[in-house]
Formats: C-alpha cells, structure tokens, sequence
C-alpha cells in the first residue's frame, strides 16, 4: 500500500463517528410512524394508550383512560393523556418516556401491545422536534408523594433530561402525560383518534375511553365487562419455529452445564423422550457444553426438531380477548343482525413463537363503514376490515399487512356474499402473540409469514362458512318475500277471471290461490332443504376419505 492510500484511510477514519438509537430514529421518524398530519396524531395516541393499557393490566387494575386533545392554532395540538394505572417512580420515568430501546417489554417473551421500548420515547422526541417544548409528566405510585417533572431527550446520548421535578400535595395515582405537536391535523376518518379508540374499545371491553375532541366534545366508549384479562405468563420458544442462529445465540448465554438440559430449559414442550430421540439422531453427545456447540452441530438439532412431533405450544403466555368478550363488545357497538366468532389454536411461526388467531364477521345492522349509493341510488354500507394485534388497533399501512392479504385471498363468493367491496361486513381480527412481526417499527402492519397466513386463512373460512349460512337463508327468505308479493298481486285479477269461468265466489277462489303459493313456497324450502343435506352429507363422506388416506399414509410410513 502506497503512503498515499495509507492517508486516504486514515483520513476516511477520522470520519467514523458512532451515533446513538436516539439520533438514528430522529431522522427517520416515519419509521415510528410518526409522519403526515393525520397518522402521527393517530400514532402519538396509539403509543400513549397502549401503554397506560399494559401498564394498568400487568397491575390488575380496571383501565380508565382519558384523552383529550387542544387546538392551539393551526395545525398546533396539545394531547394529554391520563390514565389510572400504577404510575412511574422517580427512577423509571425518565427511561420510559424520554429514553428509546428502554422499557420492561422487548427482553421478555410475554403478549404485550407495545414491544420495543420505542413509542411514547419517540413521542417526546416529535414534540421535542416539532415544538422545542419539554413534555409535562405528573405521575403516582399511590406511595408518597406524586412527583411533576419537565421531559426532554438529548439525542446524542439517548438519555432523559428532567427538569422541574417537584412533589406535589395532593393524591393522584396513575400517569398524566401532556405533550404539544406541530404539523398535526385533527379530523374525524378512518384513521383518526377517534375511529381508533372505538376500535380499542372493542377490542378492550373491560376498559373505558374517553375522548375530549377539539371542539370539547366529549365521547364515552363504556366498558362492557368489568373483568381484567388474566397477566399473560413468560413464555419459552417453542422448537418448531426455531432456526439454527438463534438456537446458537442461545447456548452462548445459558447456564446449563449439559445441551440436554440447555435444550429442557430453553425450550417449551422439550422433555426426556424428546431427548432420547434427538441423541440417537445426533453425531455428538448431549452431554456436551452447550457453549462449545458448532454450527453444523447446532443444525443436526434444529433438523431433528423438524422431525419430531411436539406437542402444541403452551397457550398460558397468550391471551385471547376470548369469544364471548368479542361477541358481547361487538353486539355492543356494531349491533349486527349476525355475529360469527373464532378462536383458532395456539401454533408457531418462524422464530419459535407461540401465536393465535381471533376472527369474528358481523352481518347487517350497523356492520360496514360508511355509506355509498349503488347503480340504482340506494344506499349501502361498504366492506369493513379492523385489524388488531394484542388487541391494538391497526390503522394504517393497510394493503401491506398479512390480514388484509388474507381477507383478500378468500373467495366471499362462496359464503354467499356476491360483492364483496360493497357488503354490510365488519371482519373482525386480532393476531396475538410474544412477538408480533410488525412490518416496521411503526407497528401498523403485520409480516404475511407463511404460518400465519395459513391460519389466518383458515380462521376466516371456517368464520365464513357460517355467515354464508345466514346470508344465504336471509337471501332465500327475501327472495320467498318477493315470489309471495308478486304471486298475492296476481291473485285478484285471476280470482276475478275464474269467478266468470266457473260458479266460484272471487272471496272463495282467493283464498284457495294464497293456499296454493304457500304451498309452493313451503315445496320449495323443503326441497332446497334437501339439496342442502345431500350437500353436506356429500362434504363429511369425502372428509372421511381424506381421513381413511391419511391413516393409511401414516400406516405405510411405519
């Protein structure tokens, strides 16, 4: 190398500088998704409620939450959120709201809304940004005093600068966050505060939201069950969805002595005899150092894993909304003439991480969003999707998501619902899981990993079929309703025509006709009836073939 490369280097040396998370995200705000007037108030919402919901659960405490936002001039919003929660302590409030990659959720494998410690830290950046102001935090643990404080990031060193702490003499347990924002627009669409916390709200029935608007008007989302979700439990990966870097990754940092009780210990549903078949498959010995596993050594167990038929993973990490909370939440507030609700099991995806999947459909009422006119001028509700993962509502970044995708890719003409796009429809679903793959750290948007989307599909069709059922029965009643109106409209003019024919009174010869339509109404229902069963009965006689088939193929194999 020549003296003159040799001072190139050094001189592109002197340029390399480390940057803190801070500074990183500062540039790429729209990666929080806190970008475009109506998004970013929509996220700064999200983030702050979200949290003061996992924070009030993981308490026990029934969730009131209070939101209310300001206009101070245009596009100049101050929010204010509060909530009854457990409250922060001198030393933590500073890491949780003004310190980013901080918090009490990405290094544990628990459901929980929020996961990297990112959002309300990023929130008091944007205001920080947008305004040059501290956020206001007044907050109580219910022990001692509530302390009052002014926030601010110093994004060189992604740390909180606290000013203004002071303790106040009066009693408030809980956590009030005040924050102002330039650049925002407040307005009532499908993507704005309030369509989210409606959504919320129906995803949390045990929880009540109230929103103060711009204009102070004020709006209650009630809660309809007074119940708290049980506190999701720690969860280990499942060894399905494991890859071979991340069972490395692992063995560097565990306490086992053996690989065998590494893999007990790190892994959920790994047992003795599980063990024993993963020994007579391997060219080493179990009871070797995890820490000094190699590479392809890691990949004979990750293949075995693939082999052997685990057990479901555990579902005590995951908490569903449950059926009958979805069903009374909706009913409460869609008011659908027909609900349909799912909760599929527990599987894995990529990873080793537990998921579920909770699908409803509502029919009619005030499913749908919306109103359009059709061709003939009526109006009508259009199609709806909400989407949720651990029960957060997903506005935005919709066309990328694996929901949407999957809605997408069923066939709705088969469930009886001939335009799809214009169907009184609310589809309900909510992903939860210890690790949501969010497309992006704005966390709108869920990855269509191949699992998932499997589940997904099938979650909607099964969901499906029973709607179907009740579109069609309602299609056939109108249908009934029309032929009876068409038929009776007929009648006196025929009554009349036969009284001159034959010696028949009119009065008589109508009411022998009306007999004679519904008596052909009922042939009808009774044979489409029967069409209907031999439907049906055709179905379960090929499913049980399908059955006989994989037996016989599970017979061969052994």
């Amino acid at each position: 190398m020549s003296l003159q490369e040799v001072s190139q280097a050094e001189e592109i040396a002197k340029e390399f500088k480390e940057h803190s998370v801070a500074e990183f995200f500062k540039k790429n705000m729209q990666m929080l998704g806190l970008t475009g007037k109506i998004k970013a108030l929509t996220t700064i919402v999200h983030e702050y409620v979200t949290n003061s919901l996992d924070a009030c659960e993981e308490a026990k405490i029934t969730p009131d939450i209070e939101v209310q936002i300001k206009e101070l001039g245009p596009e100049y919003y101050e929010v204010t959120v509060k909530d009854n929660g457990p409250g922060l302590t001198k030393e933590t409030v500073g890491k949780a709201l003004g310190q980013l990659l901080a918090g009490t959720k990405f290094h544990r494998m628990m459901q929980m809304r929020g996961q990297q410690g990112i959002g309300a830290a990023g929130c008091t950046m944007l205001s920080q940004i947008t305004t040059g102001k501290a956020t206001q935090v007044i907050t109580g643990t219910g022990h001692g005093q509530p302390i009052s404080l002014d926030l601010t990031i110093d994004p060189k060193k992604n740390q909180a600068k606290i000013a203004n702490l002071v303790e106040l003499k009066t009693t408030f347990k809980g956590t009030l966050i005040k924050a102002k924002f330039k650049g925002m627009k407040y307005v009532n669409s499908e993507q704005a505060p309030l369509e989210y916390l409606r959504r919320t709200a129906i995803a949390n029935p045990h929880a009540q939201i109230t929103l103060i608007e711009p204009t102070k008007q004020k709006i209650v989302f009630k809660r309809t069950l007074k119940d708290i979700p049980k506190q999701p439990l720690e969860m280990r990966p499942h060894p399905k969805g494991v890859n071979v870097d991340e069972l490395s990754t692992l063995a560097k940092y565990t306490n086992a002595k053996q690989v065998s009780s590494f893999l007990k210990n790190e892994f959920d549903r790994v047992g003795d005899k599980a063990i024993a078949e993963i020994q007579k498959n391997v060219s080493f010995d179990l009871k070797k150092d995890p820490k000094k596993i190699e590479w392809d050594e890691a990949e004979e167990i990750v293949k075995q894993f693939r082999k052997i038929n685990f057990i479901s993973p555990r579902t005590d990490g995951l908490r569903p909304i449950g059926e009958e909370r979805i069903r009374k939440s909706l009913t409460s507030i869609v008011q659908p003439e027909f609900l349909s609700v799912l909760t599929r099991k527990a599987t894995v995806y990529r990873g080793g991480f537990p998921f579920q999947i909770e699908v409803a459909i509502a029919y009619g009422g005030n499913a749908g969003k919306g109103n359009v006119k059709n061709e003939d001028g009526v109006i009508e509700k259009k199609m709806e999707i909400m989407r949720f993962a651990n029960r957060a509502p997903l506005l935005f970044d919709t066309g990328g998501c694996a929901i949407t995708k999957a809605v997408q890719s069923i066939d709705w003409k088969r469930y009886g619902v001939k335009d799809f796009e214009r169907a009184p429809i609310t589809i309900f679903v909510n992903l939860i899981s210890v690790h949501i793959p969010y497309t992006s750290a704005g966390k709108q948007a869920i990855n269509d990993e191949v699992e998932i989307m499997e589940e997904l599909r099938l979650a909607l069709m099964n969901s499906g079929r029973k709607a179907g059922q009740f579109i069609s029965g309602k299609r056939r009643e109108q249908e009934r309703k029309m032929k009876k109106e068409l038929f009776y409209k007929f009648i006196p003019e025929i009554a009349s025509a036969l009284e001159g024919i034959t010696t028949t009174s009119k009065i008589k010869l109508e009411k022998e006709l009306e007999h004679l339509v519904l008596e052909k109404l009922k042939l009808e229902d009774a044979e489409e009836q029967a069409e209907l069963e031999k439907e049906l009965k055709s179905a379960s006689a090929k499913k049980e073939k399908i059955k006989e088939i994989l037996v016989e193929k599970k017979e061969t194999k052994k």
